[in-house]
């Protein structure tokens, strides 16, 4: 299918910090893809917490699943708007790379430990996994990925650090959140990751919380945009209970936002008649929901934000959590070489080494480094602790 005027044509792409000849068989947008799929970060993220820590449960969701689920619903979508279905599928895959242990518990506690060092940002910390972090080619660090997928990884960023990547590369990714900028807005593809990365994990912790048993059904009554469809499956459906009935209402959700998107992003099109991508960047952000649905996902994002995230049970987790990566902070800063930190050689601060280092982890090796380091076990594979010196 040929793509609209104002999506990314990857023959007209900005192109990557270190010139490459172009691949033979492949566009600029499928290489980034590619190179995000076999790289050492993406892996970690199948034992990396969305909601419910790693050692909790099997089914429940990782930054790996979650990705795939974004990538997914960013694809219908963009194939429908004409946009660039491998761009979306790079940034969608790519944009959890940052992400520290323990989900944003671990975030939390990471940015508080390097405060007073330039803080942490797990936005920040994607793009600076595929600008420096990796470590595969001979030529240089990072993916070196086209700078539309770079664009689409950072979708906020403080200005303080805008400003910073701006002085290294002038008129880049980080342009459009200084205030001086023309800019408003990123790609089409960038904004469409933004808004089905809200879609998928509204259904998914939806789906983890009743699996977990800190959601019910009965509460879920409250939310509108789930109630209005788990109705219309019971009329269809009127014997339907459990696991099934929670199914379909959350599929039916999906698809609703799906097409509301499709439906509010079209008239957003008609509407500004952008011609290029550069057009795009120029406008308001165009993505989005009607006005109604974005009411009804705010209150859902309200409700699981009251009644999931901050759970007696999560919070109680999520402390131990972040007191591990407090721990492990500290113990790496009095010990550097317990992370084989060079300083002679170290192109960074020692604070944001150890935030490097720490932001890479999975759950379970932060949990066993802990271990390791003070002798605590906080986590037991039961789910139930045991905090022993």
């Amino acid at each position: 299918m040929p793509l609209a005027d104002y999506a990314c044509h990857p023959d007209e792409s900005r192109g990557r910090r270190f010139s490459e000849p172009a691949a033979p068989s492949r566009t600029e947008f499928a290489r980034d893809r590619d190179r995000i799929v076999h790289s050492t970060a993406f892996r970690r993220l199948v034992y990396k917490t969305q909601v419910f820590l790693n050692h909790e449960g099997d089914l429940f969701r990782t930054r790996l699943t979650h990705s795939l689920e974004v990538a997914q619903l960013g694809r219908s979508i963009a194939r429908t708007l004409k946009l660039n279905e491998d761009l979306v599928e790079a940034i969608a895959l790519a944009h959890d790379l940052g992400h520290t242990p323990f989900g944003h518990a671990g975030q939390d506690a990471l940015n508080t430990c390097v405060a007073n060092h330039g803080g942490f940002e797990h936005n920040l910390q994607s793009l600076r996994v595929v600008d420096d972090l990796e470590e595969r080619y001979p030529q240089y660090n990072g993916l070196n990925l086209s700078f539309e997928t770079r664009e689409g990884i950072l979708k906020h960023c403080s200005r303080a650090n805008a400003k910073r990547l701006e002085d290294l590369e002038p008129n880049g990714v980080a342009e459009r959140f200084l205030e001086n900028s023309k800019l408003r807005s990123p790609s089409l593809e960038a904004q469409l990751c933004n808004l089905a990365d809200n879609i998928a994990y509204n259904a998914h912790d939806i789906d983890d919380g009743v699996r977990s048993g800190l959601l019910s059904l009965d509460q879920l009554n409250d939310c509108r945009l789930f109630e209005s469809f788990r109705l219309e499956t019971l009329q269809q459906y009127p014997q339907l209970t459990g696991r099934r009935l929670l199914f379909e209402a959350i599929r039916r959700m999906l698809s609703a936002q799906v097409y509301d998107v499709i439906a509010a992003t079209t008239a957003n099109i008609e509407q500004s008649h952008p011609k290029s991508v550069n057009d795009v960047r120029l406008d308001k952000p165009l993505v989005a929901f009607t006005e109604p649905m974005r009411l009804q996902s705010l209150e859902l994002n309200r409700f699981l934000l009251a009644n999931l995230y901050r759970h007696p049970q999560v919070m109680e987790t999520t402390e131990r959590a972040q007191n591990i990566v407090v721990e492990l902070f500290k113990a790496y800063c009095n010990d550097p070489a317990q992370f084989q930190f060079d300083e002679k050689s170290a192109t960074v601060s020692l604070y944001r080494a150890v935030a490097d280092y720490i932001a890479g982890m999975t759950d379970r090796f932060a949990a066993r480094e802990h271990e390791r380091l003070t002798g605590k076990k906080v986590f037991m594979s039961d789910g139930m602790s045991d905090i022993a010196s």
